[in-house]
């Protein structure tokens, strides 16, 4: 939509700040008693790691995410008139682009870990807000996400990426990840 009503790259990259911010409150609050919450590859391998879950519910939503990743984005193709498949278009590639995306999901698994005790709103809203914060620090505009990179490997929107530079974004995210699950344990390990 964004695109569609301007042709300014700052203010369409804030209106998908603010809709992305928004909607991940909503469904976090909404699907956090049915999963944990779990929207986010990099986010249920750390839980997995930590015991937080069963492999056989890692893997059952590792395949959910990307499911409902690339569902999400064949509904919004559908929505917009647009080619229900296509592949993404802008090239996001380079050490930045990679640093952006490992510190992006880094500072995402610990916001979670730091928030473990907290009530289910305050983590939400940590959450979306700062999601809605990487997308203005980090030069790749904060996926975050591997099952949202590979939902954006196929659409050749202003959101998307490059199919063949997608797989070096989703290895920074799993990285960034392990990295904040080790800084996390030597964070916290007085409180265990």
């Amino acid at each position: 939509m964004a695109e569609r009503l301007t042709a300014d790259v700052a203010l369409a990259l804030l209106c998908n700040t603010l809709a992305t911010g928004a909607i991940l409150f909503v469904i976090i609050v909404i699907f956090a008693p049915l999963s944990g919450g779990h929207f986010n590859p990099a986010v249920t391998l750390v839980m997995f790691i930590n015991r937080h879950i069963r492999a056989q519910h890692a893997l059952a939503y590792v395949a959910a995410q990307i499911a409902g990743g690339l569902l999400g984005v064949f509904m919004a193709h559908a929505m917009f008139g647009e080619t229900t498949f296509a592949l993404g278009i802008k090239h996001r590639t380079g050490a930045g682009q990679w640093l952006s995306e490992g510190v992006a999901v880094f500072g995402l698994v610990l916001v979670i870990l730091c928030l473990n005790k907290a009530r289910l709103e305050t983590v939400a809203a940590a959450v979306a807000l700062y999601i809605t914060a990487a997308y203005w620090f980090t030069a790749s505009t904060s996926f975050a996400n591997p099952a949202v990179t590979l939902a954006r490997s196929l659409t050749p929107s202003f959101a998307g990426i490059l199919p063949s530079d997608a797989p070096a974004f989703i290895l920074a995210q799993i990285a960034g990840a392990l990295v904040a699950w080790v800084f996390g344990r030597f964070l916290f390990r007085s409180h265990r």
